[in-house]
């Protein structure tokens, strides 16, 4: 990769910070001009120089000819400004799903998913997994072109939508690279800019539409009738409507105008970000072809990656390749040209495009490429077929005295691993799916299972102890959820401990589907399934608090994190709670000195000092990760370094305690792909 994640994410930063610059400069040239217009209108009309009577009342004239300019430009200002926070607060409640929904996409479920859709569900749920992030909905658009998008404020919100014609004419390894495509705008904060840009762009649009519609209410209403002759014997009434006319076509030249300077600011923001996503899939996937081969296959295809949808111009910017015509120069293109995209990937190509393929390919034997050398040992690494559902493979265990253990190379600069997933990670996510137990993964897929997976990720291994969760859950649940419940729980009791935290990232696209009643009846569980587990464990709290960090905004109002803390120094104490926390899981006491001791030298600049045991709580915990998630990315990436420090220091690594440290990475929003035994970093 050519910059690492915060990079990246700074990036998008500047980015919005250049489009809120441009975007201020084209309303502040947009008023202006309104204010001279009409100014000049003014100043030519006879309104000014000599008097005139409106609805029978005399008037005098216009004592200062700049009143009705200023409130020209004000007005003007007021609409853009106004349309745009509205169409921003409508995006931001929608999120993702406002946006697919709006360019006709219809939501994927497994159960009625064709062969091509089941394929195109896998490949999303094994990227999700590979790179540390909640599995998103997918939503497919009835259109023959070949194109995606990725929309959403966050990896919370996010959902991917897929043409049909990307389904039925891709390979899966093209598919895969159009796919690692998308989730590297997620990951990098790229779809926060663009669905931003959607609705500052919708006020400049609007001067256009209020011209509109002032012109249809006179085209429908009779135009310049004898009635508003009448009502001014000297035909002052009739030039009043004639400057009124005159204004519409004003706005609407006015309002072309300015949607041209922001078709401008759009192509100019987005144009470069199209290359780094591409180079991201490349590095996710390891296979050049297969990105590269989906962008052949548009420039080959009848339709491209054209869209017919009416509102497909809204999100031109957001698609994987150019979605809308993009006019005689390449000015207004949001996306680089094709063939500079394939040899940006592929230097060596030879400008020839493939036949166009029928809809439906089979592409089993397809696209085959040599694994890169090592990348059979990494964990879960099988000879198995992971497409192949009549074998479920078992992950390895390479353990250290019987454990599940990970090497302590793979913990080391765990910051370098941020936002970083690549081919291993990829193909450890697909044989960790196919390893899941099939009426696990099944429930997990679908609104009423996903509650019971959930369930019964939470219920104590202690027979008391679950015996109290359960009747909490017969009182509180529906009687079908908490039988399913207890017959996932062999299940899931016995599943591999690498499986539990991807499994809450699959349950959350089904979750979300849930009406709000179903959310209020499983938040209410997953309250009694912790209060009736009073020694509820630090891996379960992560999971239940990972589960609801992203399913919460999507049925609450939930403040948007912000920057609050400008470094660690400034959250000292919540760095020292976290860190006292994780060092005191590691077991005795001296480990826990020890443990904390390395952690803390990773914080240079930073003052702390071991809470006792008794002090840790889950309490104290929830406090400190709301804090230390309002400092900056960079400074949480630091803070993820020391916590690999503490969990680490006592020599060994076991599964647990590498999927703990996800999750807090994931509760800091620094998305870590899967550890794997076997990595180098």
């Amino acid at each position: 990769m050519p910059t690492d994640f915060f990079e990246r994410q700074a990036k998008a930063r500047r980015n919005t910070s250049l489009l809120i610059f441009l975007f201020v400069a084209a309303v502040v040239g947009i008023t202006g001009t309104v204010f001279f217009v009409t100014y000049f209108a003014v100043q030519n009309t006879p309104l000014v120089k000599e008097p005139y009577q409106f609805a029978g009342a005399p008037q005098e004239p216009l004592p200062f000819p700049w009143e009705v300019p200023l409130a020209a430009g004000a007005g003007t200002l007021a609409l853009i400004g106004g349309g745009s926070l509205y169409k921003v607060s409508a995006l931001r409640a929608g999120g993702g799903t406002s946006v697919a929904e709006t360019l006709g996409g219809k939501r994927l479920y497994p159960d009625s998913a064709g062969a091509a859709e089941r394929r195109l569900l896998n490949v999303v749920e094994e990227m999700a997994i590979a790179s540390g992030t909640p599995a998103p909905p997918v939503y497919l658009m009835d259109e023959p072109a070949i194109n995606a998008f990725a929309a959403g404020f966050s990896p919370s919100d996010a959902v991917i939508g897929v043409t049909r014609g990307c389904v039925e004419s891709l390979s899966r390894e093209e598919l895969q690279g159009v796919i690692a495509h998308e989730f590297s705008h997620i990951l990098n904060g790229d779809m926060r800019m663009s669905i931003r840009l959607i609705g500052i762009l919708h006020g400049i649009l609007l001067l256009g539409l209020v011209g509109q519609g002032i012109l249809r209410f006179f085209f429908w209403s009779g135009g310049t009738s004898s009635r508003s002759r009448n009502s001014d014997g000297d035909g002052k009434g009739g030039a009043l409507i004639i400057a009124l006319l005159a204004a519409s076509v004003a706005l609407i030249v006015i309002g072309s105008i300015g949607s041209l300077f922001g078709g401008l600011i759009k192509a100019a923001v987005s144009r470069q970000r199209e290359y780094l996503a591409d180079a991201s899939a490349v590095q996710f996937t390891r296979n050049p072809g297969g990105i590269a081969g989906a962008l052949k296959r548009i420039g080959a295809a009848a339709y491209g990656g054209r869209l017919r949808h009416p509102r497909a111009g809204e999100a031109s910017h957001m698609f994987f390749a150019q979605g809308v015509w993009e006019g005689f120069t390449s000015l207004m293109a949001t996306h680089p040209p094709l063939p500079k995209r394939i040899l940006a990937i592929e230097p060596n190509w030879n400008g020839e495009w493939p036949e166009p393929v029928a809809a439906g390919r089979d592409d089993a034997g397809l696209g085959q490429r040599q694994q890169a050398a090592g990348a059979a040992g990494f964990a879960g690494a099988s000879a198995t077929a992971a497409g192949d559902a009549s074998v479920r493979p078992t992950l390895p265990r390479a353990g250290v005295a019987g454990s599940d253990a990970i090497p302590l190379a793979v913990v080391d600069n765990a910051v370098d691993q941020v936002g970083e997933p690549t081919d291993d990670h990829r193909d450890y996510a697909r044989q960790l799916i196919a390893s899941i137990d099939p009426t696990v993964l099944a429930a997990a897929r679908e609104p009423y299972g996903a509650r019971a997976v959930v369930y019964a990720l939470l219920l104590d291994n202690e027979l008391e102890v679950r015996q109290h969760q359960m009747a909490a859950l017969d009182r509180l649940a529906t009687p079908d959820v908490a039988e399913l419940t207890r017959r996932l729980v062999p299940a899931i009791v016995s599943a591999d401990p690498r499986t539990r935290l991807p499994l809450v990232d699959l349950c959350l696209p089904a979750l979300r589907a849930m009406i709000p009643a179903q959310y209020k009846q499983f938040a209410e569980c997953l309250r009694a399934l912790v209060a009736a587990d009073q020694k509820l464990s630090l891996f379960e709290w992560t999971l239940a608090r990972v589960l609801m960090r992203h399913l919460q905004p999507q049925f609450e109002r939930v403040r948007s994190p912000s920057t609050k803390h400008r470094s660690l120094a400034a959250v000292a104490d919540e760095c020292g709670t976290l860190l006292s926390i994780l060092a005191h899981a590691a077991g005795a006491q001296q480990h826990a000195d020890a443990a904390f001791a390395q952690a803390s030298a990773r914080l240079e600049g930073v003052s702390i000092t071991l809470a006792p045991r008794g002090d840790c709580s889950l309490t104290s915990l929830d406090r400190a990760l709301n804090e230390l998630a309002a400092t900056p990315a960079r400074e949480r990436g630091r803070l993820i370094d020391a916590c690999a420090e503490a969990i680490c220091a006592d020599g060994k690594v076991n599964v647990q305690e590498a999927e703990l440290l996800r999750g807090v990475a994931d509760l800091l929003d620094c998305p870590m792909p899967p550890l794997l035994a076997g990595q180098a970093v």
